[in-house]
């Protein structure tokens, strides 16, 4: 088995990379220290899992990441490796088919018990809500009206980007941002590019790293 570490910071890759080595099945272990990076490195050398945080410096985070390998690899799952707990992210995280969800105060065993699981085709997600409460968030997340290209457009837009500014970040036209918009605003009825703002604050996207 094959895993990619995507983290920006060094010391955390290479703990995690300490505890990767001590688990049998894993023969090879890659590290990425960017959103860019670790798609590239997915993309050419087909990883099992990828160990990916949330937190990236260059623009591509790490749900957009993952999203990203998701999409363009085989068979590569993706286990999000993470501070946070908030319901959003959870959320966001089964709505972009990430497979696992493990906090970094984990011990060992989670991650190991992760990698297990996750590489058999089971979620595994390690956090403070019921398994009840997952189920009902992944029943959710199915219904939810806006793609994850136009939610992390909306992220940008709520955060003040320009239209230039979120196809940079993006890697897409001016163009094709302003047909998000445009298709945010009919899905949600909104009239006034104002409001798909106020609706991205309201719903909590600028809290989405």
């Amino acid at each position: 088995m094959d895993v990619l570490v995507v983290d920006d910071h060094f010391l955390i890759r290479k703990g995690v990379r300490l505890l990767l080595e001590r688990i049998d099945t894993i023969e090879q272990i890659y590290e990425a220290e960017s959103g860019k990076e670790a798609v590239a490195i997915a993309i050419r050398e087909q990883p099992d899992i990828v160990l990916m945080d949330l937190s990236m410096p260059d623009g591509l985070d790490g749900f957009a990441a993952a999203r990203s390998i998701i999409q363009s690899t085989d068979a590569t799952r993706v286990i999000v490796l993470t501070m946070h707990d908030e319901e959003v992210y959870i959320r966001k995280a089964l709505r972009y088919d990430i497979s696992g969800y493990l906090l970094k105060n984990s011990e060992a065993n989670d991650l190991e018990r992760a990698i297990v699981e996750v590489s058999r085709g089971n979620l595994y997600y390690q956090t403070s809500l019921t398994e009840e409460q997952l189920k009902e968030m992944k029943e959710q997340s199915r219904e939810t009206i806006l793609t994850p290209r136009e939610e992390e457009v909306l992220r940008l837009v709520a955060l003040g980007y320009s239209n230039q500014q979120v196809a940079k970040q993006l890697d897409i036209s001016t163009k094709t941002v302003e047909r998000h918009k445009s298709n945010m605003m009919a899905k949600l009825q909104l009239d006034e590019q104002h409001e798909l703002i106020q609706y991205g604050l309201r719903n909590d996207y600028t809290d989405l790293f």
